[in-house]
Order: structure tokens, then C-alpha cells, then sequence
């Protein structure tokens, strides 16, 4: 298994915190919101573990990493420079894909989403069922819920629809960024991208994958 953390966007919502440090690198409970999610993502066990960043935040990154010190930890730096020329998250995991040769089980997710939660249980239903899994949670308000990624589901679980900041949610059901794919479902993203779709958000590629 190998994980990729998307880390590229520029956070410029967030000024002045981050007009010369990634959100990723803020700290929270005394330590950078990515600690916080690779003590999760350790727990997985995987082979390696790659964070994609952008042109702007690559030495922060990579001076952060010296001091972390994790031996299969990879900082790659997509060469991009503002948001007009950016890959988009699924344009990053791509090149992740291609210069990493990955050809394994994927794990996907933000690295400044901070959960309380383990992903052990999310990977044992991966395991179990061998397709894809997407972490989600229960936000119980529309209007939240317009603003982020929204899942509909059976009486099994299975995702049946997926949309990307829909402007009238069908419910209240929101992706956590958190994506389980088996290894022979990493090409499609290849495949989707091919296709002339949107490379911006995950979302979009789950879409198309129903």
C-alpha cells in the first residue's frame, strides 16, 4: 500500500497565516495539522508515503521533513507557481503516480483535514470488499453540505451517488477526503484525466467512477 497526501493548493483563504507557510504546516495541540494525520496514516502500515506540493511551499516542506524524519516519507514538488498554473489535486496525484511508478493499493487523503479518528476500520472494510472506500460523515445540515462533496448510499453502504459541492445536496452525507483504492483501479485515474475531465477536486473523479 502507498499513500498520497495532496498538498499543493495556496491557502489563500487563509492570509496572512499562510502567506509563507503551507496550512498543512500550522500548528495545532503543538504540532504542524499534518502530524496529526500521519500519525493516522502510520498505523496503515505503507510502503511509502507521498506528499505533493507546489513550487511555493516545497522548501517548507522539505525543511519540515528533515526534522520529522520519516525514512519513506517523499516530498515531490510539481513545479507549479500560483493558482493559474496549478495541476489540480487529481493533475498532482497523477504525476505522483507516473514519477513514483506506483502500481499498489492507494490510500488518498488531505493533509490538512484534521479527524479523531482511526483508519484501521476504513482499511478493514478495504481489505474485506476489495473496491474502493471514501471515509464520510454525517454533517446533518444542507447548507454545509452544499460546500463540500456529498455521497448518497444504500442500505449496504455502497456509495450509489457522489456529487462535488452540489448547489442542492441530496443529503447530508460528506466526503472526509479519505480514499481506499485497489490497485487495479489507479489507472482509471489516468483514464478520467484522458478523458478531458476536471483534474481540481477527487470529487469529481468519483463522480465518474460510479
Amino acid at each position: 500500500m502507498e499513500v498520497i497526501i495532496p498538498s499543493a493548493g495556496y491557502a489563500t483563504r487563509l492570509y496572512p497565516l499562510t502567506i509563507d507557510r503551507p496550512k498543512h504546516l500550522l500548528e495545532v495541540a503543538g504540532k504542524p495539522i499534518l502530524e496529526h494525520v500521519l500519525d493516522k496514516v502510520k498505523e496503515l502500515g505503507p510502503r511509502r508515503i507521498h506528499l505533493v506540493t507546489n513550487d511555493k511551499f516545497a522548501s517548507n516542506f522539505e525543511d519540515w521533513a528533515k526534522l520529522y524524519k520519516h525514512p519513506d516519507l517523499h516530498v515531490i514538488n510539481d513545479k507549479t507557481k500560483s493558482n493559474d498554473d496549478r495541476l489540480g489535486q487529481i493533475g498532482d496525484i497523477q504525476l505522483v503516480i507516473d514519477t513514483q511508478k506506483i502500481d499498489d493499493d492507494l490510500v488518498i487523503l488531505a493533509g490538512d483535514n484534521l479527524f479523531n479518528f482511526s483508519l484501521i476500520d476504513a482499511h478493514t472494510v478495504f481489505v474485506e470488499h476489495g473496491k474502493p472506500v471514501n471515509a464520510a460523515f454525517d454533517i446533518g445540515n444542507t447548507a454545509h453540505a452544499r460546500h463540500l462533496g456529498v455521497l448518497e448510499v444504500d442500505h449496504r453502504n455502497h456509495i450509489t451517488a457522489f456529487q462535488e459541492k452540489p448547489e442542492h445536496p441530496k443529503s447530508t452525507l460528506v466526503s472526509l477526503g479519505i480514499y481506499f483504492f485497489p490497485r487495479k483501479h489507479v489507472p482509471l485515474i489516468s483514464e478520467y484525466l484522458a478523458q478531458g475531465n476536471s483534474p481540481d477536486k477527487m470529487g469529481h473523479f468519483m463522480e465518474w467512477l460510479l
